[in-house]
């Protein structure tokens, strides 16, 4: 079996933003290829484009759960409310373990950031929380639709 957690938390370590680590570790089950995956979940880092708002790996999770398990008529109200409360559940699960899905309030920051992503050294990994976050996504997402 893949170890999915390791094969994200490693693609943090080699540059890519929360959300790609997380989509880019799931190629094999979404379908999508790693350039598409690259390109999709790149607006996602830093909390959606730096913002700070939900966590890149949370974004990821809730779009590989779009992908295996999303409902795909606009007029499917059953299939969107039964695909929200997954999304709701996900979300339970990650705040259970990190108290929120915010991405400045996991990294206790205040407001907006600027768009200038910070340089990746050893000082940045070593002070930034991320890679237990994306750790944390990617085993929620291999329980909920590997297993």
């Amino acid at each position: 079996m893949t170890n999915y957690s390791d094969k994200a938390c490693n693609n943090f370590l080699n540059g890519c933003n929360c959300a790609q680590s997380v989509l880019c570790a799931f190629t094999d089950i979404t379908g999508l290829n790693e350039k598409t995956s690259m390109r999709l979940a790149s607006s996602f880092g830093g909390g959606m484009g730096r913002l700070r708002e939900v966590c890149g790996a949370v974004s990821a999770m809730f779009m590989i759960a779009g992908i295996l398990k999303g409902y795909e008529n606009a007029g499917d109200d059953i299939g969107k409310t039964r695909h929200y409360q997954l999304i709701q559940e996900l979300a339970k699960k990650f705040k259970a373990k990190h108290g929120t899905i915010i991405c400045r309030e996991l990294l206790g920051l205040d407001g907006e950031d600027n768009p200038i992503p910070s340089l990746r050294t050893p000082e940045y990994y070593a002070s930034r929380p991320c890679e237990q976050f994306i750790r944390t996504a990617s085993e929620i997402t291999e329980k909920e639709f590997l297993n």
